[in-house]
C-alpha cells in the first residue's frame, strides 16, 4: 500500500448527514457513488438505477450486484451454520478486515421482497448473495438504514468494468460520475493499493475463493489458524 497519502478521519456526525443525503437519493431511484475502505462504490435500488450503473460501467448483466450487507443483514439472509457465521465474526470483528461473503439466502425474507424482482435476480448468482461486511463506517450505517427501512439497496464499483478499482473520487471515469446523482468523496480508501484490488470474496459453501482481494493473506490466515479451514483456489 502506498503511504504517502492517508485516508481522512470524517467526523460521525458527517457520516450521519452523508447517510441522511444518500439514502433520500436512492429512495428516490437516483444513484449514488460512496466512499467505502476498500475502494468507492455505485449503488442504486431500482430496475431503472440499476441499468444505469450498468449502462456507465459497460458490464454485463451475467455479473451480479452485491447486496448493500451489515452484519445484521448477513445473520437475516445468509443461510450458514454456526461455525461458517463464527468465521465471519472473526475476521470482521474480531480482527476487524473487511470481506465479501457469498452463500445461501432465505428467499422468503420480508427484507428482500421490497427489491424489485429483476434486481434481486441480478444480485442473485447460483441462489447465492454477496454481502460485503465492514468495509466502513459510511456502508455499514447505510446498510442498517436501509434494514431498519426494510428498503434494500445493491452496489458495484466505481468503476468502468475491468479497469480497477477506483480508490480516489478524482479518478472514477467520467461516465460514472455523470451517471450519479449523489458522489460522497471522503478523499482516498483505507485499502488502497496499486494493484486496482478491492475485497476479498469467499465463497461460503465450499470455502473457495471468488476474488483474492485486499487483506487476503490476513483473511486467509484467519480462515486457517483458527478455524482450520483451507480456503480453495479460485475457478476460472
Amino acid at each position: 500500500m502506498d503511504n504517502a497519502e492517508a485516508p481522512q478521519h470524517i467526523p460521525p456526525e458527517q457520516v450521519q448527514r452523508d447517510v441522511d443525503r444518500v439514502f433520500k437519493v436512492l429512495l428516490d431511484g437516483g444513484v449514488a457513488i460512496i466512499h467505502l475502505d476498500v475502494a468507492y462504490a455505485v449503488l442504486g435500488r431500482t430496475a431503472e438505477s440499476v441499468r444505469r450503473i450498468y449502462s456507465a460501467k459497460g458490464r454485463s448483466f451475467s455479473r451480479p450486484t452485491g447486496i448493500v450487507g451489515c452484519l445484521e443483514i448477513h445473520d437475516e439472509l445468509h443461510l450458514l451454520d454456526q461455525r461458517k457465521k463464527d468465521i465471519v465474526r472473526a475476521v470482521t470483528i474480531k480482527h476487524d478486515l473487511p470481506l465479501s461473503v457469498i452463500a445461501p439466502f432465505r428467499k422468503d425474507h420480508p427484507f428482500l421482497k421490497n427489491l424489485d424482482p429483476f434486481v434481486l435476480n441480478n444480485a442473485n448468482k447460483d441462489g447465492t448473495l454477496n454481502l460485503l461486511i465492514n468495509a466502513g463506517s459510511l456502508r455499514d450505517q447505510l446498510a442498517r438504514r436501509s434494514f431498519s427501512n426494510m428498503t434494500p439497496l445493491v452496489g458495484s464499483s466505481a468503476n468502468v468494468s475491468l479497469t480497477g478499482s477506483k480508490f480516489r473520487a478524482q479518478d472514477i471515469e467520467p461516465e460514472l460520475l455523470q451517471a450519479a446523482d449523489i458522489v460522497i468523496d471522503y478523499g482516498i480508501s483505507k485499502y488502497h493499493n496499486p494493484q486496482g484490488r478491492s475485497s476479498t470474496m469467499i465463497d461460503f459453501r465450499d470455502f473457495r475463493i471468488v476474488r483474492e482481494g485486499v487483506c487476503f493473506d490476513a483473511i486467509e490466515k484467519v480462515f486457517n489458524d483458527e478455524f482450520g479451514v483451507e480456503l480453495l483456489p479460485a475457478v476460472y
